[in-house]
């Protein structure tokens, strides 16, 4: 059943190239419109379909391979503004309306960004690469088929062979996809500066909100008390001479109210930074959340050492949440604190009824502010019925471990032989030596295929192109992994 899921899959896959080879045309047709004519309103519409088929396939790819190819489209371009006077900027030029402004940005963004010519030139290989990837182990059974009927008994191997590589050919397809549809670095790093200023300015905010939220406290709690207790204590002198026993009574007033101005700052400083966080860590301060909470908290801590100051309070304050949360429905709370190479990994888990959903301006909604400052992130899972378990992951919240030594020698040179060598085989003795075998070209020299007797040719052909499909892929995976490796130990 597996593998016909992934024959249907492949067959799938191919059954786009029905949408991709239209596209292609009147993608090639207005480009070429736009700079050989100067037809530069067509251009903008061509790449948004390309786009469209490019997303069609994105999504296809993660739902049948598993493989989550990201857009790597740079940022589009801001509307333009309006000026005091009225008229829009664009360059030395002025508009009445912001519309050629706004075409005019939109059409550079796409000449300027990789993707486009990337994708473009995706556009017209991939039907091929789709063809033998994809759809070929169905190809390989029906030759197969066909030789048997024509009384060739080795052609039953071909069957079992596309079985075998059925699966293998559907992942290729997959990393092929993502080396051609994928981000580059380049347009990773312009998202990740995106990303920190967006995170930036939501700090700010937040920031400047606590600061509300604390000069409020103080203002209407231990100042407002603080003034009391001095009109109480004004009162008591002058009490002092005539009414001796009012003024002790008075005083005794003032005491009591200073020491629950004292007890309000403390709470205060405590909302602000535990001082049992500062003194303790993170481990010992959640334990002394589980003991001052309703329910039965287990904890279970398995951390070699401190995160940060700014780390260690978003996290206790997120559990701090989730522990209110989880005292209004659960009677039972397990909260697991552990590390994940450089991740911090924190799970709360309760026996409550579940049905729990993130709300804008909610408490979860607040727990994934805090912890988007640190790259963080809250799974939530909270099925009706239960139980309901929250994941806070913070990814380079702790320092790197030292990495094993180990050498990468013989994967710089299968890398390297992977990118210097695949194109032999997928492309002049894979992809253009099928052209040769279908129009019945005669033998020549440097095409292996055209010297095999004719009802190998075809399988040759394949075999090459799967080869060369194979070390592309290889190589891509190999390249990912370095980096990957690099990025963790730096």
């Amino acid at each position: 059943m597996k593998h016909i899921k992934v024959f249907g899959h492949g067959l799938a896959l191919f059954a786009v190239v029905l949408v991709q080879i239209p596209a292609a045309l009147i993608a090639l047709v207005g480009t070429a419109l736009s700079f050989m004519l100067g037809m530069v309103f067509l251009f903008p519409p061509s790449i948004r379909l390309i786009r469209a088929v490019a997303r069609l396939d994105r999504r296809l790819v993660l739902r049948w391979t598993g493989i989550k190819i990201n857009e790597p489209y740079n940022p589009p371009p801001p509307p333009p503004v309006r000026q005091r006077d009225g008229w829009y900027r664009d360059g030395r030029t002025l508009y009445r309306k912001p519309t050629m402004p706004a075409f005019n940005a939109r059409l550079n963004w796409y000449l300027r960004d990789p993707a486009t010519w990337r994708e473009l030139v995706w556009l017209l290989i991939d039907p091929w690469t789709r063809a033998v990837l994809a759809a070929g182990p169905t190809v390989l059974i029906g030759y197969g088929v066909y030789q048997t009927w024509q009384g060739n008994l080795w052609g039953l191997a071909l069957p079992v062979i596309a079985v075998v590589i059925a699966p293998w050919a559907l992942r290729i397809y997959g990393f092929y996809a993502m080396a051609m549809l994928g981000p580059t670095a380049a347009t990773q790093l312009i998202g990740q500066v995106r990303h920190l200023n967006q995170v930036r300015v939501e700090a700010v905010d937040f920031q400047a909100a606590e600061l509300r939220r604390i000069e409020r406290d103080l203002h209407d709690g231990a100042q407002a008390r603080m003034v009391a207790v001095g009109m109480t204590i004004g009162a008591a002198e002058q009490l002092m001479t005539s009414d001796p026993e009012a003024a002790k009574a008075l005083l005794a007033k003032a005491r009591e109210s200073s020491a629950t101005a004292l007890a309000e700052l403390r709470q205060l400083v405590r909302g602000i930074h535990p001082p049992v966080l500062a003194e303790r860590g993170l481990g010992d301060a959640i334990r002394a959340l589980a003991l001052d909470s309703p329910l039965k908290v287990e904890v279970s801590v398995d951390l070699d050492e401190r995160p940060e100051s700014p780390v260690e309070s978003a996290v206790y304050f997120a559990v701090a949440e989730l522990l209110t949360n989880a005292s209004r429905y659960a009677t039972k709370v397990a909260i697991d604190i552990s590390r994940r190479d450089r991740a911090l990994r924190i799970t709360v888990a309760d026996d409550g009824p579940g049905g729990a959903e993130v709300h804008p301006g909610g408490g979860l909604s607040g727990i994934e502010r805090r912890l988007t400052t640190f790259d963080g992130v809250l799974a939530l899972s909270s099925p009706p019925g239960g139980p309901t378990v929250a994941t806070l992951e913070l990814p380079f919240a702790l320092s790197a471990q030292e990495p094993e030594t180990r050498s990468a020698g013989w994967r710089g040179v299968v890398m390297a032989l992977c990118w210097t060598l695949c194109w032999i085989p997928l492309i002049p003795q894979g992809i253009v030596t099928g052209f040769f075998v279908a129009f019945d070209s005669p033998p020549m020299s440097w095409f292996l295929a055209l010297y095999m007797p004719e009802p190998l040719q075809w399988p040759t052909v394949f075999a090459m192109i799967t080869l060369g499909a194979t070390m592309l892929a290889g190589g891509i995976v190999l390249s990912a992994s370095v980096t990957r490796e690099k990025g963790i130990g730096c």
